[in-house]
């Protein structure tokens, strides 16, 4: 006789580790997704993954992860559903659970289109669109000049403060990962000030620029022209939509936009920090 299996609203809900990774890769995989395996690696470390096991032992049945940025933050990412479990209403009982171990703190995301309903029918509303751009970057449109350069560990206290300032949060323990995750991490300076910092990390086949904060576009555009330069692959990067001249920059230079997402937020009437001098964030996995 076929063994029997719990239903689904009995599968416990578990914490992931570093140890999941693979398993996390797969379900991406699964659902049609890039296995971005070094990704998965960043937000399982820096952050709080859940997910529930199928019973037969193959693999996960959904996952996502939670980006904790203290009692004023928090983001959610990566929420996956197993095609074969799609649309039974495992992941609005993973999301429940998720927002139920948040208790007050404030969550984001990024939305499809397809997760959007969901999302609002648990108490998200939109602040704002993102675009997703990826392309061959050209420089047709040079970058003004803005005393970008490789960034030190002198440099890391003061990425700090700006981050903090900018991204109104703290979140120094994904910050100090950059070094490491990173393939590029550049900083500009004006009068022996910190201006705006990038990064530029490895995703399957392309480059990554984010996070990317800068004090102004042209700051946002040196940062990137440097990065650009240091990579032989297709770059990818997420930039607010109300960034119109740093995206007919990217635009210019080779970039085309390949989907649009929903900025949500639960809990407060809009993302705390400075829009406009955040440009581009680390992943919209991490907010």
């Amino acid at each position: 006789m076929p063994l029997s299996h719990p239903p689904l609203e009995h599968l416990p809900i578990r914490r992931l580790t570093a140890d999941d990774l693979q398993a996390c890769a797969d379900l991406s995989e699964n659902r049609g997704w890039q296995r971005e395996e070094h990704k998965w690696g960043l937000l399982l470390t820096a952050g709080v993954g859940y997910g529930i096991d199928d019973p037969s032992g193959a693999g996960l049945v959904t996952a996502c992860v939670v980006m904790s940025y203290g009692p004023g933050l928090g983001a959610i990412g990566m929420v996956l559903v197993a095609e074969r479990y799609a649309r039974q209403g495992v992941g609005r009982r993973l999301m429940r659970y998720v927002l139920a171990e948040a208790g007050n703190t404030p969550l984001s995301l990024y939305a499809t289109s397809n997760g959007q309903p969901l999302y609002e029918q648990l108490g998200f509303t939109e602040t704002g669109r993102s675009e997703m751009l990826l392309g061959r970057f050209t420089l047709t449109e040079p970058a003004p000049d803005r005393g970008v350069r490789p960034a030190t560990a002198e440099d890391v206290q003061h990425v700090l403060r700006l981050d903090r300032e900018i991204f109104g949060v703290d979140r120094t323990h994904l910050i100090t990962r950059l070094p490491a995750f990173a393939d590029h991490l550049r900083v500009a300076e004006q009068d022996g000030k910190i201006t705006g910092f990038a990064a530029l990390w490895p995703n399957m086949d392309t480059h990554v620029i984010g996070p990317l904060i800068a004090h102004d576009p042209a700051t946002a555009q040196a940062l990137v022209a440097s990065l650009a330069e240091a990579s032989d692959r297709p770059l990818r990067t997420d930039v607010d939509t109300r960034h119109t001249p740093l995206l007919t920059w990217l635009k210019a230079n080779g970039l085309e936009q390949i989907a649009t997402t929903s900025i949500m937020i639960r809990s407060l009437p809009d993302l705390p920090g400075d829009w406009t001098r955040r440009f581009a964030p680390l992943t919209v996995a991490a907010g």
